[in-house]
């Protein structure tokens, strides 16, 4: 899925995948979660709004059910990382 860089309140990044009808929203903290249901007009409004944060609370967050799906992978620590420190 291609998500889209967008800087709105706790948001880093929206996606959508039309055919299974899930968007999926990246937020400051590296946390995603994938909403199901979710229709074109939603994502439309969503991934054009002046205001997304707001869109996302008023009309995504307690309107579709959600799963996390964890961190992002750019957030996501490499396990190698302690073997490789000074």
């Amino acid at each position: 899925m291609e998500m889209k860089r967008i800087n709105s309140g706790k948001l880093r990044a929206v996606g959508y995948d039309p055919r299974a009808r899930t968007l999926r929203v990246e937020f400051d903290n590296g946390s995603v979660v994938e909403h199901t249901g979710v229709g074109d007009e939603i994502w439309r409004r969503l991934s054009t709004s002046g205001a997304a944060w707001s869109y996302y609370r008023d009309n995504v967050e307690e309107e579709f059910s959600a799963r996390p799906l964890g961190a992002s992978a750019e957030k996501r620590a490499n396990p190698l990382d302690d073997l490789f420190k000074k």
